[in-house]
């Protein structure tokens, strides 16, 4: 399994693990119950391994930005997603201190910490090392 199969739904909460493609759509297994359900073409889905975060030198991407949260909480889960908008500012801030802030908005910042946590919760951090390894090797 790759970043890139670990998808977000827009419309339904959390994580989804893409299981197969349909000429209707995609089939996904939800990180946060198990369920399987099919997803319409029509639907905005956007895989974990597309995704960057604005910096005010370049984007970074999201994989990097989940690496770096894992070195800070030592591969635990980060603070809740529920976090007042300074707490998660502050975390953000450490994680990746030239966030910018003016295209980063807090309802991203939530977003991330509680994808992170749903990784942490699924023993998905591997997949950031898998991703490393393969780099490496190019």
């Amino acid at each position: 399994m790759d970043l890139r199969t670990v998808l977000s739904v827009s419309g339904k909460p959390g994580l989804f693990k893409l299981i197969s493609h349909q000429k209707s759509g995609v089939v996904v297994e939800s990180l946060l119950d198990g369920k399987r359900t099919a997803i319409p073409s029509s639907a905005n889905v956007s895989s974990l391994g597309d995704i960057a975060i604005y910096t005010y030198e370049e984007e970074v991407p999201l994989r990097e930005v989940f690496v770096k949260m894992a070195e800070i909480t030592e591969s635990k889960e980060a603070l809740s997603h529920k976090s007042s908008k300074d707490e998660l500012e502050d975390f953000f801030g450490e994680v990746l201190p030239k966030f910018d802030q003016e295209r980063v908005y807090a309802s991203d910042i939530k977003k991330v910490v509680q994808w992170y946590n749903i990784l942490v919760k699924n023993d998905l951090l591997d997949l950031l090392e898998e991703n490393d390894d393969k780099e490496s090797e190019d």
